[in-house]
């Protein structure tokens, strides 16, 4: 049995009432521990590469020191689930307390925020409402934890 980790997504924008926020209640919930969310804005109207830079600076703000950094991005490496699973089962075993999960803004990461990034994730080419991410990521943490404990749901 493996080692359980606390999941943190640390996003750029604050999540509304709608589809997207009922995907991400329904995953949330079976996810033990419960993710951490952290929802950062940059408030005042600042040109792309400045507000790219302040969102970069606000996300990494809210990772601890100690935890491994995933930064999710259509320009990241593609995994399928299985493999997923596996590199969280391998850092659970390695001792990691902590993943992070960082969803940046819609004009994406500033370079500072995948310098500290353990992993940079695709989710897929195509382009992905940043709201929903947040339900499809959950989704995945889901399936990997049923992969590693042997559950049905990857396959049923």
């Amino acid at each position: 049995m493996q080692r359980s980790i606390q999941y943190l997504i640390v996003a750029v924008g604050r999540v509304k009432s709608g589809p997207e926020r009922l995907l991400y209640d329904h995953y949330i919930e079976r996810l033990k521990p419960t993710p951490i969310l952290r929802e950062v804005e940059v408030k005042k109207a600042l040109p792309i590469d400045q507000r790219i830079a302040a969102e970069g600076d606000l996300l990494l703000s809210q990772v601890p020191g100690s935890a491994r950094v995933v930064v999710l991005d259509e320009s990241g490496r593609d995994m399928g689930s299985e493999a997923f699973a596996a590199m969280l089962g391998h850092w659970a075993d390695a001792g990691a307390g902590m993943v992070a999960f960082l969803i940046g803004g819609p004009d994406g990461h500033a370079e500072v925020v995948r310098a500290q990034a353990d992993l940079v994730l695709s989710l897929g080419r195509m382009t992905w409402p940043h709201m929903l991410v947040r339900g499809l990521l959950l989704e995945q943490l889901y399936r990997a934890r049923c992969i590693l404990d042997g559950h049905p749901y990857h396959r049923a």
